[in-house]
């Protein structure tokens, strides 16, 4: 029996393994993030960074174990630069947000 389900392109869209180990990993690693945040025994900084690595790791474990994103094909490659694209828009809009609300708060305080 072929465990991996097959688009009418002919590419891949995972088996029931890698399936498992995606939700197993997301469940670890919120898991993980949520452990540290709600015993509070680590420092601001720590948190933070833990926060932020795991939220990275999760997001890597949803594009390559759920939606498959792979840069061993044309397309592939693709739809990374249109993930690449999207990151740096997002990026901007909140390092740019972030940056509004930190003046706002010196300015305003």
């Amino acid at each position: 029996m072929n465990d991996s389900h097959t688009s009418h392109d002919g590419t891949s869209h995972g088996s029931h393994k890698s399936y498992t180990v995606g939700l197993i990993l997301s469940i670890a690693l919120t898991l993980v993030a949520f452990g540290v945040v709600m015993l509070g025994k680590f420092s601001i900084l720590a948190t933070a960074i833990t926060v932020i690595v795991t939220a990275i790791v999760q997001v890597l474990v949803q594009l390559i174990l759920f939606m498959h994103l792979e840069f061993r094909t044309q397309q592939g490659r693709e739809s990374g630069g249109f993930f690449v694209f999207t990151a740096v828009i997002i990026g901007l809009i909140v390092g740019g947000s972030l940056w509004i609300m930190h003046h706002l708060r010196l300015n305003l305080m």
